[in-house]
């Protein structure tokens, strides 16, 4: 396996899945022309206490964190020097592409002013102090970068010579290790400067590790469970990747035990122990994500586990499921404006939502049929 060429997949693109996804986009599409026409408060429940709704929070904060494969694989890949994991970069870059470029573009939709979009390109409205600005200008620069260490598929796919990239891809290579670490752990930071608003369970010094170790850790699991569901979507056999899948698995489970014992260490030097059994609503949500953030340790501790898809499939899910909790938790659930305020989100933003969840996947299908990203290629994948 460790000699498999990228191939694509070929095969028809119009499917009863690419068309639903299709009518998905297409109603997302109808509701952001109704916000671009009538303003964000024609289709959100965002407020003057709650300005950053499950928009911000999926598109900055959840997606880019779903789409960490590609930095993840190739922090192990390239700078740890394992090559063995090679040809597993390639699809994980794939979503990380699609990921990140949706992710970016989404932000549009967020802003009030979206006109003035590009004073996050000009050095005269820069604010270089500002941790939202850090998180911007790396993501935007990331995106980029993606695009640039994605270039040698399309150079592959056209018959073209890969070999003046190949001599600067280091570059781009250290990039996108760089920027990603840096825009993760800002996230962290941004919950830092909110301050008393945030639930002390949350709130802490320590904040802008645990979210980049999450995002190490989500970027794993995301190669896991794309692995997987190309398996099954594809009818692909990955019996050889999974020897692979299994060392990812063991990297999953050391770092969410250290993720947890830093995280319930933290809390218990602040004193904020008691605040697990005594804050409501607080207290549940706190309890689930930790216990799905617990599962995957369990599931994968013996190593015979971590050898077997039927294990390594849901600890992957459980770990991303509670990734996705803990950062929502932390801006939205543990988030307190002050009296008086409340949010849900309205039907349209989740629907939205939803919208950018089916392009990204219907752009996986399309490049993984069309372009050689998936490893090998069975006689018997069905169109």
């Amino acid at each position: 396996m460790a000699k498999a060429k990228h191939r694509a997949l070929g095969g028809t693109l119009v499917t009863p899945v690419t068309l639903g996804l299709a009518v998905l986009i297409g109603l997302a599409v109808f509701l952001l022309a109704k916000r671009f026409i009538f303003g964000l408060g024609s289709v959100t429940n965002i407020s003057n206490g709650y300005t950053w709704g499950i928009w911000v929070v999926w598109d900055v904060v959840i997606a880019t964190g779903f789409a960490c494969g590609g930095y993840a694989m190739a922090l192990v890949t390239y700078i740890l020097n394992k090559g063995e994991y090679h040809h597993l970069v390639r699809p994980a870059l794939t979503a990380s592409l699609f990921g990140y470029t949706l992710g970016g573009l989404s932000v549009l939709i967020d802003l009030g002013r979206y006109w003035n979009f590009w004073h996050i390109l000009s050095p005269a409205y820069a604010n270089t102090g500002s941790v939202m600005f850090e998180v911007a200008a790396c993501i935007s620069l990331y995106i980029v970068v993606l695009w640039i260490e994605f270039s040698p598929t399309f150079l592959e796919h056209f018959g073209k010579s890969k070999a003046l990239l190949n001599k600067v891809m280091f570059v781009f290579i250290g990039l996108g290790v760089l920027l990603p670490s840096m825009h993760q752990s800002s996230l962290g930071s941004l919950i830092i400067v909110m301050g008393w608003h945030i639930h002390p369970l949350w709130q802490t010094t320590l904040v802008p590790l645990l979210f980049l170790l999450t995002a190490v850790c989500m970027g794993f699991a995301v190669v896991i469970l794309e692995a997987t569901l190309a398996a099954v979507g594809f009818k692909r056999d990955i019996t050889g990747e999974l020897p692979m899948l299994a060392k990812l698995g063991k990297i999953i489970l050391m770092i969410l035990s250290v993720f947890l014992a830093l995280r319930f260490g933290d809390i218990i030097v602040r004193g904020a122990f008691g605040s697990i059994f005594t804050s409501g609503w607080r207290s549940l949500a706190f309890l689930v994500e930790t216990g799905l953030f617990a599962a995957p340790i369990w599931m994968l501790w013996k190593p015979e586990n971590r050898s077997r898809l039927s294990v390594l499939f849901p600890a992957a899910l459980h770990m991303l499921t509670g990734a996705v909790l803990y950062r929502i938790d932390a801006f939205l659930i543990a988030y307190d404006p002050g009296p008086g305020w409340h949010y849900f989100p309205s039907v349209s933003e989740l629907l939205v939502t939803l919208g950018v969840i089916a392009l990204e996947v219907l752009a996986y299908i399309v490049f993984v049929r069309i372009f050689p990203i998936l490893p090998g290629h069975p006689a018997d994948v069905r169109s």
